[in-house]
C-alpha cells in the first residue's frame, strides 16, 4: 500500500493546509510562485513522513539533467542512450518498490523456494505510479521534440511534485502545464478560481457523500461477521454493483478535486473521467475511464510499438502488451494482470467484429458494456480479503440462497439509485442550468459544501482507493 499522505477529504487538509497554501501562493510575486508551489508540494508529500523524499528528488534530478543533455546530442545512438538511461532508472524504481515482493512471492510459489520478502517494501512511496509516468512522458516528449527541456530545476520539480496530482494523478504531461508554469503575471483569474473551487466541492461530494457511503455496502458483505460465502446471489450482485459505483465516484471525485485545485492555481488540466458508465462499448468505456492513463499508454507504448499501422496481427500484439502493462500498473497481484488481459480479450472481440454491431444498437450495447465492466470489477477486487474470485464468480453465476438483499436495499437502495443517476449526464445538465441562475448556483454549491464538510468531520478520512495502485 502507499505511504499515508495528506488526503483531500480530511480536516487537516481542508482547514489547515489548503487555506494556508492558497493564501501564500496568491500573495507571493509571480516569479516566486513556482518556488512556493514546490515548497508546499514537498510539505504535502512529507506529511506522512520524509522517508521517500530522497527517492523522488533523485529521480527529479536525473530526469532534469538528462532532459537538458538530450537536445545537445546529435548522434542517434547517443540520443537514444540519453533517453533510455533516465527512463530505465525511473521504471526500475517503480518496479523495485512496487513489484519486488510480488516477484519473490511468485518465485516461492512456482519453485517451492523460501525467499524472504523485504519488509521495508510493504510501504509504497506515495504517488510513485503516477510521478514515474510523468517523468517518462517528459523524457519521451523532449526526445521527440514535442517539448523543450525545462531549464529551471525549481519549475521542473514543481511540475513533478505538484501537490494536487502527486497522490493519484491525473497523469498530466509537462507540455500541458508548461505554459502556465512559465506565466508569471496573471497566471489565474477570479473566474478560474471560482470554477476551480466549484469543481473541488463537487469532487469532494462524489468522494465523501457517494463513494464512501455506497462503498460501505461492499465492505459490510466482506466483513468477517457476514462473509461473501453467506450472501445470496442477488445480494452478491448488489454488492459488486455498489463496489463499481464506489470505485467510480472515489476516483472520479478525487480527480475532479485535483483538477479543481490545479485550476484555482492557474493550471487547466484535461478531464480524467467522462461519464464512463453510459458507454455503448468497452472501447468507448476506455475512452471515458481514467483518460490520462489510457492516453499515456496510447502515446508512449501503443503508438511507438506501431499502433494499428502494421496490420491486424501486430495491432493485436500491441494491444496485448498495453493491456498486460495496464493490469500490472494497477497492482502487484495476479488478479490485476488477469483484469488487464480480460479487457484485452473484450477489446479484441470488439475490434475484430463486434464493434460495428454495437454502433447500430441503442439499449443493448449499454447493458452489454455495464455487464462486462461490473464483472471486470469483480476480477479487479479479487485481491481484497474475503473476496476470492472463484467464490465471487460462483455467487454471481450459480443461483444460491443466503442472506437476503431486502435489509440492504432498505439501507442502501436510495444511495444506489442516487449513484446510478449521478453516473449519467443528468447532474451535468442541472449544473448547466444552475450556472445561469446565480442564486440557485450559490445555494447548490453551498449546500453541497456544507454536507460534504459535515461528512468529512464525521468520517475517518478514507484514503482514495486508487492511492493503493
Amino acid at each position: 500500500m502507499d505511504s499515508q499522505g495528506l488526503v483531500f477529504n480530511s480536516v487537516s487538509f481542508l482547514f489547515c493546509f489548503l487555506p494556508a497554501a492558497l493564501l501564500l501562493y496568491y500573495i507571493v510575486p509571480g516569479r516566486v510562485k513556482n518556488a512556493v508551489l514546490l515548497l508546499e508540494s514537498i510539505v504535502f508529500y512529507c506529511w506522512g513522513g520524509v522517508r521517500f523524499l530522497p527517492l523522488i528528488m533523485i529521480l527529479v534530478a536525473v530526469n532534469y539533467l538528462f532532459g537538458l543533455l538530450l537536445p545537445r546530442l546529435r548522434g542517434k545512438a547517443m540520443r537514444r542512450i540519453c533517453l533510455i538511461v533516465p527512463v530505465v532508472v525511473s521504471a526500475a524504481a517503480l518496479v523495485f518498490f512496487k513489484y519486488t515482493n510480488f516477484l519473490i512471492d511468485t518465485i516461492n510459489q512456482i519453485a517451492s523456494a523460501n525467499l524472504s520478502e523485504l519488509d521495508f517494501l510493504d510501504l509504497l512511496p506515495l504517488g510513485i505510479s503516477y510521478y514515474v509516468f510523468k517523468l517518462i512522458s517528459y523524457m519521451a516528449d523532449v526526445y521527440t521534440g514535442k517539448t523543450e527541456p525545462e531549464r529551471n530545476p525549481v519549475t521542473f520539480a514543481a511540475y513533478v511534485l505538484l501537490f494536487p496530482q502527486i497522490m493519484i494523478g491525473p497523469i498530466v504531461k509537462y507540455r500541458d502545464l508548461a505554459p502556465a508554469l512559465h506565466t508569471y503575471k496573471k497566471r489565474y483569474t477570479l473566474d478560474q478560481i471560482q470554477a476551480g473551487a466549484e469543481m473541488f466541492v463537487f469532487g469532494l461530494a462524489k468522494k465523501v457523500l457517494l463513494a464512501d457511503s455506497i462503498g460501505a455496502l461492499w465492505t459490510d458483505l466482506l466483513a468477517t461477521d457476514i462473509g461473501l460465502a453467506n450472501v445470496s446471489t442477488p445480494l452478491a450482485w448488489m454488492g459488486i454493483i455498489a463496489y463499481s459505483l464506489q470505485l467510480y465516484f472515489d476516483f472520479a471525485g478525487y480527480s475532479e478535486m485535483s483538477n479543481g485545485l490545479s485550476k484555482m492555481m492557474g493550471f487547466d488540466c484535461p478531464v480524467n473521467f467522462d461519464l464512463p458508465y453510459i458507454s455503448t462499448s468497452i472501447t468507448e468505456f476506455w475512452r471515458r475511464w481514467h483518460i490520462s492513463l489510457s492516453s499515456w499508454f496510447r502515446d508512449y507504448v501503443y503508438i511507438p510499438l506501431g499502433g494499428n499501422r502494421l496490420g491486424l496481427p501486430r495491432q493485436l500484439l500491441n494491444m496485448l502488451v498495453v493491456w498486460a502493462l495496464t493490469g500490472i500498473w494497477h497492482g502487484a497481484n495476479w488478479n490485476f494482470i488477469c483484469w488487464g488481459l480480460y479487457y484485452f480479450v473484450l477489446l479484441t472481440i470488439e475490434k475484430t467484429f463486434l464493434l460495428k454491431y454495437l454502433k447500430k444498437g441503442h439499449i443493448w450495447p449499454r447493458i452489454y458494456t455495464l455487464f462486462f465492466v461490473v464483472l471486470g470489477w469483480g476480477i479487479f477486487t479479487a485481491n481484497l480479503p474475503g473476496a476470492p474470485l472463484p467464490l465471487l464468480m460462483r455467487k454471481l453465476f450459480v443461483p444460491s440462497g443466503g442472506i437476503s438483499p431486502v435489509y440492504y436495499l432498505r439501507n442502501y437502495g436510495v444511495l444506489l439509485i442516487l449513484g446510478a443517476v449521478c453516473s449519467t449526464a443528468l447532474p451535468g445538465k442541472v449544473w448547466q442550468w444552475a450556472q445561469k441562475h446565480t442564486v440557485v448556483r450559490l445555494i447548490l454549491v453551498g449546500v453541497t459544501m456544507l454536507l460534504s464538510v459535515a461528512f468529512v468531520v464525521a468520517s475517518t478520512n478514507n484514503t482514495p482507493l486508487y492511492a493503493n495502485f
